[in-house]
């Protein structure tokens, strides 16, 4: 594969509507760069594609893009919002639109300590395999797709939790201060508890943001 050199026009069009979510230039170089990476590169890793780029100068290092990519602080919240935005007029006067709502699993065998990333099964699969539960939300007609939201699932810690309260339980409190923390414990489990949800309660329930992002697209002119 021929080094990259630099961002192409045609992904400069394409990510210049999102500058404003970056708050340094140098910064949205280097996510400029990463996504190209991400598209033109054989090795998708941060690694093969920091390898694979050519400066003028002297070359930054793997650890400014890591840091600019996945640290820095840029809007990621504005980021979905800022692209159905975009998007919303190549959307208009297409016809007929349907939405599709689905889960994949992406695996992260050597990423253990990736946001969202268990131990598993695999379905297709059929074994255990570290993986993120990813929702997606996908928006087509005839002639576009476009992606609209999307959701990590939050791993479940209740199996963990549980055994921990059950290991650490003791007849009487005698302190004030410890029947405080046992009761914010207790109160967390049960926060997480009603918090955690499944792959389908992400997608099927009236109170999932998904399904409210659906509902609004729906209903929207």
């Amino acid at each position: 594969m021929l080094p990259i050199v630099g961002v192409p026009k045609t992904i400069q069009r394409g990510l210049l509507p999102y500058r404003k979510l970056f708050g340094r230039a140098e910064g949205f170089e280097h996510v400029s760069r990463y996504v190209t990476g991400l598209i033109l590169s054989v090795n998708k890793t941060l690694q093969g594609i920091y390898d694979g780029q050519v400066w003028e100068g002297d070359k930054p290092s793997r650890r400014a893009m890591h840091e600019a990519v996945f640290e820095a602080g840029w809007d990621a919240d504005g980021l979905l919002p800022r692209h159905r935005a975009v998007i919303a007029p190549e959307h208009q006067g297409r016809g007929r639109e349907v939405i599709c709502l689905d889960w994949t699993l992406l695996h992260h065998e050597r990423g253990t300590e990736i946001y969202g990333v268990t131990k598993s099964y695999d379905y297709v699969a059929r074994r255990r395999e570290r993986l993120q539960t990813v929702v997606t939300a996908v928006l087509a007609n005839r002639q576009l797709i476009d992606g609209i939201d999307l959701q990590v699932q939050e791993p479940s810690v209740q199996e963990e939790e549980a055994i921990y309260l059950q290991a650490t339980v003791q007849d009487s409190y005698l302190q004030m201060e410890q029947a405080r923390a046992r009761l914010l414990e207790l109160l967390y489990h049960l926060q997480h508890r009603l918090a955690y949800k499944k792959r389908t309660e992400m997608v099927g329930r009236g109170g999932s943001p998904i399904r409210r992002l659906v509902s609004i697209s729906c209903t929207s002119p």
